[in-house]
């Protein structure tokens, strides 16, 4: 049976508009941009080449770097991991990311990568899904095999939470920080189309020593469970996306810079005696 692929890839696909728009946000051109996990970001294909003038794209994937993705900017394939950049420091002007960080083992050092090759007032935006997402199939599989089986093994990757990124982006040299949520809500028949199209999106659970295999009687109170406590009433389940964007600068002389520390001529204290004399 072939993939719903209208539902496996809503949620990349809307993310990586919502990439772009970024991208478009800063009033700027690119020489030169990133894209780490290009292959299937879905980035490229909403920026013009007056935006970015050339794209780097990376995949890990020699068969998804390969995929063709229509765009007017003249791209480059590279075959490279986030956690091992094949760049030299101070390369791009701009990159971006739309849901591969998560995957990644190491993402402190894979962040202090990208950070390390950007230029000076070179930007990062990404996307990465956070740790709500999912929750309801969580929730119902562990209950379901706690009871059937004793116990439970994540059968979902385990995801960052929006507290943890801010601190990574900043520990990884980042200046002038971003960090806002968005969710997806997707509707499906069954938890048997859930796991399904989380096969397609290749997303889950790729942990090691994980539990690989679900037995039949705890998939299907797993789905009971699902039914029961997310349910609509049309009998359809939701499965839930959370999405943290995020964007960073390298650090540059030209940037604001906060004001030195007793530099305030106001006290917070004076604060209501002021709102007194403008409203008088």
């Amino acid at each position: 049976r072939r993939p719903r692929l209208h539902h496996v890839y809503l949620v990349v696909f809307q993310v990586g508009c919502q990439i772009a728009d970024r991208v478009y946000d800063i009033p700027r051109t690119f020489p030169l941009a990133l894209d780490l996990g290009g292959g299937k970001s879905h980035i490229a294909e909403h920026l013009t080449k007056d935006v970015v003038q050339r794209l780097v794209l990376t995949e890990t994937s020699l068969q998804t770097l390969k995929v063709n993705r229509p765009s007017e900017i003249r791209t480059q394939q590279v075959l490279a991991d986030e956690e091992f950049l094949p760049f030299q420091e101070n390369s791009f002007d701009l990159v971006l990311s739309s849901l591969t960080l998560h995957w990644t083992n190491d993402l402190p050092g894979a962040l202090k990568q990208i950070q390390q090759v950007l230029k000076p007032d070179g930007v990062f935006i990404g996307a990465m899904l956070g740790g709500d997402t999912l929750y309801e199939l969580r929730c119902s599989l562990q209950l379901a095999e706690t009871e059937r089986e004793g116990g439970f093994s994540p059968h979902v990757s385990p995801f960052t939470s929006v507290t943890d990124l801010g601190q990574l982006l900043g520990q990884a040299g980042f200046s002038l920080l971003t960090v806002d949520i968005d969710e997806v809500k997707i509707h499906y028949p069954g938890i048997m189309e859930v796991m399904m199209d989380l096969q397609g999106m290749a997303e889950s659970n790729c942990s090691w020593n994980r539990k690989s295999l679900l037995h039949r009687d705890t998939i299907l109170a797993a789905a009971a469970v699902y039914k029961e406590m997310y349910g609509s009433d049309d009998g359809e389940v939701p499965a839930s996306f959370q999405i943290f964007y995020m964007i960073g600068w390298k650090p540059h002389e030209s940037q604001p810079k906060p004001l030195k520390r007793g530099s305030a001529t106001v006290s917070l204290g004076d604060l209501s005696q002021i709102k007194n004399q403008d409203q008088s």
